[in-house]
């Protein structure tokens, strides 16, 4: 048999295969430490700005003169262009380029995080907002692709997604502290202004540690999903804030709650009838995958919400300054990561089911706790013990809930699994902020006449953690009841 092509010539030879791509990848080999350092510092940027205007909510209220719901989409644009558009740009890297994609989402996001920084009117900081989103949507599942590439191997793999989800966890939990430092030292807008380091760093970096990649068999963009899955969540999320600012007998909200539905319905039919779906139907027909993900869009409905009440509530009715506020969660932050170091033993020792429940109750136990703080309690034995159970649960529920989400998938559809996951939480922080903060609003708005301003918001607030607590015990309902008849 004759040698192969790529075979002849001396064996240490780099300049003659035929397949320039193996050559990059081959010299990428010893570049993906840097590689990926550059790709987990910008993942910590993403999702850090998941929550990290929480803190400057109120300073950015009195700044640019937002309603209180109208303060919603501050944290709602972000959460609706990425949860929304995360498939259809998981799909374009694998059509145009990773690299590609990856590089042009950081510009994107960085640009974004320039006009957010620079914002006079409140537009334009939900608009750059909404664009920062749909920068985080190009950019982080491609990032995940470039990382599976450059480590092929399952336990290298492992442990380089290992360290990818540690830093994401980082940049969650850590959100409100930079955000709180950075409120109370300097101004709100240093909240978006610091990505425009990390975003210029990786421009310039990641050519030179990463080659390109595409996939093999073109897959068509679904842009028709695309469009009618965000315009529905968009239109939904719309009603409900307008609800939020007058009322269930607002006549303005009518029509984009309608329009939600006609367009779910087109989505819907659209899905059905494309070759290449952004969600095929048969990968949710298995019911445990549906399960894990409704529970996962109640879960971040109420935990979203919760953080974005909570931060509201400790600068306005309980007076802290940002910077305060910011460090009050660092206890949170410590609960969450000794509760994902608890996990993975609660799963072994209990299975996923029992562990999802156990969780699930946990945080429930401490939003209830958090609903009754009051205007004149003291931090110690008012906030930091709901803070602590909540945080707990939260650690406790995340890597299980990504663990029942994946279950089942293979090697074709692991990624397609983890961007379903990944939009789910998204869309459904994006929903129970808006559900929650248009429930707080109206209870305070309610109540403010006949009993001042902070005893009303302190009901609102109450009102709104008891209905989040309430979610997640149906949470627990649903995978007590479902969950454990479907796992394997």
């Amino acid at each position: 048999m004759p040698i192969p092509p790529a075979r002849r010539g001396r064996r240490h030879r780099t300049h003659g295969p035929l397949n320039p791509t193996a050559t990059a990848t081959a010299t990428a080999v010893g570049r993906r430490g840097p590689a990926l350092v550059v790709l987990c510092f910008v993942q910590f940027m993403l999702v850090l700005d998941d929550n990290v205007v929480n803190v400057a909510l109120p300073s950015i209220r009195d700044d640019l003169g937002f309603g209180a719901a109208g303060l919603a989409w501050v944290v709602n644009a972000y959460f609706l262009a990425f949860g929304g558009l995360l498939l259809l740009f998981g799909r374009m890297a694998d059509l145009l380029g990773r690299r590609r994609v990856f590089l042009t989402g950081v510009a994107l996001f960085g640009a974004a995080s320039l006009v957010c920084g620079l914002a006079r009117e409140p537009w334009q900081l939900v608009a750059g907002r909404f664009v920062q989103g749909g920068g985080a949507a190009m950019a982080s599942p491609a990032a995940l692709a470039l990382i599976a590439l450059l480590f092929p191997g399952t336990e290298e793999r492992a442990r380089a997604f290992g360290i990818w989800g540690g830093i994401a966890a980082l940049g969650g939990t850590t959100g409100l502290v930079i955000s709180g430092a950075l409120t109370g030292l300097a101004s709100w807008r240093w909240i978006f202004l610091i990505n425009l380091p990390v975003a210029v760093a990786a421009v310039a970096l990641l050519p030179s540690l990463v080659p390109e990649s595409r996939a093999g068999r073109a897959a068509r963009l679904d842009l028709p999903g695309a469009v009618l899955g965000t315009g529905a969540l968009v239109s939904l999320v719309y009603g409900l804030l307008r609800i939020g600012e007058s009322g269930w007998r607002d006549t303005t909200a009518v029509g984009p709650l309608a329009l939600a539905v006609l367009l779910a319905v087109a989505f819907a039919a659209a899905e059905a009838r494309t070759a290449e779906p952004l969600v095929p139907l048969s990968f949710l027909s298995l019911r445990f995958r549906a399960v894990a993900n409704g529970a996962t869009l109640l879960f971040s409905a109420a935990m979203y919400a919760m953080a974005f009440l909570l931060m509201v509530h400790l600068q306005t009715v309980l007076g802290y300054r940002p910077l305060t506020a910011g460090l009050a969660y660092l206890p949170y932050c410590a609960g969450i990561l000794t509760g994902m170091w608890l996990s993975s033993r609660a799963v072994t020792r209990l299975g996923t089911r029992p562990a999802l429940v156990l969780s699930f109750l946990i945080s429930a136990a401490g939003f209830l706790l958090l609903s009754g703080v009051a205007p004149d309690d003291g931090y110690a034995s008012g906030v930091l013990p709901g803070m602590l159970v909540t945080s707990l649960g939260c650690g406790l529920s995340l890597p299980a809930l990504t663990v029942a989400a994946l279950e089942g998938t293979t090697e074709e559809n692991a990624g397609l699994g983890s961007a379903v996951l990944s939009s789910v939480q998204q869309v459904g922080g994006a929903v129970g902020v808006a559900v929650l903060v248009a429930l707080a609003t109206h209870r305070g708005d309610t109540l403010a006449a006949e009993d001042g301003p902070l005893r009303a918001a302190t009901e609102g607030f109450s009102l709104a953690l008891t209905v989040a607590a309430a979610l997640l015990a149906l949470g627990a309902v649903l995978i007590g009841a479902l969950l454990g008849k479907l796992s394997r």
